[in-house]
């Protein structure tokens, strides 16, 4: 058997309950993927963006719904020897990859050379919409998993100053028609993480050159709010579940404020009307 199809048999069945199960539950919980769709899978090159592509890939040559794949890498001035792994890596995987080059990192660290981040993951987005949708595609999807949800959540209350987190699917303001969706969204890291490591398969992590410089506990936030979510685990081994419902079961009478696009709305304006 070629090794893309012993892979391709481990997340269908040793990693069926931690991966593949729950893939396809997302999937069809948040509606992620219709009939007739084209869906342009958008590969970093890091284990979860090659995760969702074989995800996706058998979901389509397996699943019950028609729909059309494209493999989009965008290559924003990776160093050579990043792009010959990523490229390796679609070929292991058996994954057909179109490459396409931009200007990302040095305009992202031009406009902005103490946090680039931002306008780096803004630009990038642009430019992977406009490649979908020039391959015809209405959806991009992203690698997000469940630890991105849950860490997003604390992010925001703990240094935003606000309740919130990424959705598992969002229609583009700047792209019309356009969707993004996130199909690994309750899938767990370190189940991804057992996956590749199963397989002996090495990926990039981010080949940003100013995260590769700050990306420490003592200047990532994410990194420190992973690091407390483990502590936390350590009393409650249920504690990721109880972060990821408080964003499903928000109780509108116990919050002070809260917002929906241009509609604010504070307790105090119905508050004696309910005496």
């Amino acid at each position: 058997m070629e090794r893309y199809r012993e892979i391709e048999k481990s997340i269908i069945k040793k990693y069926r309950k931690e991966i593949w199960s729950k893939f396809i539950k997302g999937v069809k919980d948040y509606e992620l993927i219709k009939s007739g769709d084209k869906i342009a899978v958008c590969i970093s090159g890091g284990k979860d963006s090659f995760m969702l592509a074989k995800c996706m890939q058998e979901l389509q040559r397996h699943g019950l719904i028609n729909f059309d794949l494209e493999y989009i890498v965008m290559n924003p001035g990776y160093k050579e020897e990043n792009l010959k792994k990523i490229k390796e890596n679609a070929h292991l995987l058996n994954i057909p990859i179109t490459i396409f080059e931009t200007d990302v990192f040095s305009v992202a660290n031009k406009l902005n050379e103490k946090s680039p981040c931002y306008m780096c993951a803004r630009m990038r987005r642009g430019h992977l919409y406009d490649k979908a949708r020039e391959l015809g595609c209405n959806k991009i999807a992203l690698g997000h998993h469940f630890d991105d949800i849950i860490e997003t959540i604390l992010l925001s209350v703990l240094y935003g100053g606000s309740f919130g987190t990424m959705m598992p699917k969002v229609h583009s303001e700047n792209f019309s028609g356009m969707e993004l969706i996130r199909p690994l969204y309750l899938v767990k890291e370190r189940d991804i993480i057992s996956w590749c490591n199963y397989n002996e398969l090495k990926f990039i992590n981010c080949a940003c050159s100013f995260t590769l410089k700050n990306n420490d506990e003592n200047k990532s936030k994410r990194l420190l709010v992973k690091k407390l979510i483990e502590e936390l685990r350590k009393d409650n081994k249920f504690v990721e579940y109880s972060i990821f419902r408080s964003a499903e079961k928000v109780n509108l009478n116990t919050i002070i404020s809260y917002h929906n696009d241009s509609i604010e709305k504070h307790f105090l304006d119905e508050y004696d009307k309910t005496k």
